[in-house]
């Protein structure tokens, strides 16, 4: 008598989609099927999960071709230049996003200046008048700080060693001391509040206005993007989640970027099998490492060959306690296409379900 596992098996269609790699920034390039943490993000977003619930699943299928389709990149950078790039106002000057207003733009690659006017487009004359009353204030500001500011400092500096010396002399306990240590604190109040004047006009007049326009610069860059995509995911877990997922399996949108939509062609329980049993699938598929060095899963036409492909490493569970999402538990996997097995064990299974039989390896 074989054993047996229920799961939920599902069929579905993406016309392009985007598995991004994570380690790829300048040109966005993807694996070849969706990684473990994408399948079960998208799950869990489907049946409204808040929290991590555990499941196994299985991933393979097969996509048409790839493409690549061009994006405009923005960069912010790290200081405001005044020769280069894009001058824009940001709408949040805590957040870096797309939420900008264009102010002008440099026509050259050196050469130019905002401030001065030579060699930009102007897209908004008024805000780059704010921008220039800005700096000009800014300068204004420093030049105050390095002489009238300045002087003022000196002369608290000297007032009170003044009136350290003429403590000194006096001496502690002696009369008059109270007095001169009453000035002096006086004084030091005085300088104090001086210098957080200056500061805080500096930082709500200058400081916090001039930080909302920032420098951007654009590029072409590319997304690879797999065309015509069939998914065959199979999903284990306990009963109530695998229901769960078979109730909100059509509430799947998308997988991969937002706008990597989802046809999904069928949902149903399955029962999968083990035991002795000749199968071989040539669909493309991740399977677990620890799978394939055991000797469960080959490659090739009842070869007996080893599996060939790409190793990945993904993860799987994860922990938000910190505010960010770290994962927990990596899988290594291996990528690879036209592989079969002679007997179905352990964590490998067959789903009989309907012809060519599924070999299901979880992850």
């Amino acid at each position: 008598m074989s054993n047996l596992k229920t799961a939920v098996r599902i069929k579905l269609h993406q016309t392009s989609a985007n598995y991004r790699r994570e380690e790829t920034i300048e040109n966005k390039m993807t694996y070849p099927l969706p990684p473990i943490s994408t399948v079960i993000g998208a799950l869990h977003s489907a049946c409204g999960y808040t929290e991590y619930k555990e499941m196994d699943v299985s991933i393979q299928g097969k996509f048409a071709s790839m493409h690549k389709e061009p994006y405009t990149d923005y960069c912010f950078l790290n200081s405001t230049m005044d020769d280069r790039g894009i001058l824009v106002k940001m709408r949040n000057a805590s957040m870096l996003s797309n939420a900008f207003i264009k102010v002008a733009s440099a026509k050259k690659s050196q050469g130019n200046s905002f401030l001065k006017g030579i060699t930009i487009d102007v897209h908004s004359s008024e805000l780059l008048e704010e921008y220039r009353a800005l700096k000009k204030l800014g300068t204004e500001i420093q030049d105050y700080k390095k002489t009238e500011y300045k002087e003022k400092i000196k002369e608290f500096k000297e007032k009170k060693k003044e009136l350290a010396d003429k403590k000194k002399a006096i001496g502690k306990g002696n009369a008059g001391f109270e007095t001169v240590a009453e000035e002096e604190k006086a004084l030091k109040a005085e300088e104090k509040k001086y210098q957080e004047t200056v500061a805080r006009y500096e930082e709500e007049n200058y400081k916090k206005p001039v930080a909302k326009f920032r420098t951007v610069t654009k590029s072409i860059r590319y997304y690879e993007i797999l065309d015509q995509i069939d998914l065959i995911i199979h999903v284990t877990a306990d009963e109530e989640i695998l229901d769960d997922i078979l109730e909100h399996a059509y509430d799947l949108k998308a997988i991969g970027r937002s706008e990597d939509f989802v046809e999904v062609l069928d949902v149903q329980k399955v029962q999968l099998e083990q035991g002795r049993s000749r199968v071989r699938t040539l669909n493309s598929a991740y399977l677990s490492y620890d799978d394939i060095v055991a000797g469960r899963i080959r490659t090739g036409a009842m070869s007996g060959r080893k599996i060939a492909g790409t190793a990945y490493y993904f993860g799987k569970k994860y922990d938000t306690t910190t505010g960010k999402r770290i994962f927990l538990d990596k899988k290594r996997v291996v990528y690879t296409s036209n592989f079969n097995i002679d007997e179905a064990s352990g964590n490998v299974w067959i789903d009989k379900t309907e012809k060519p039989f599924d070999i299901v390896n979880f992850l």
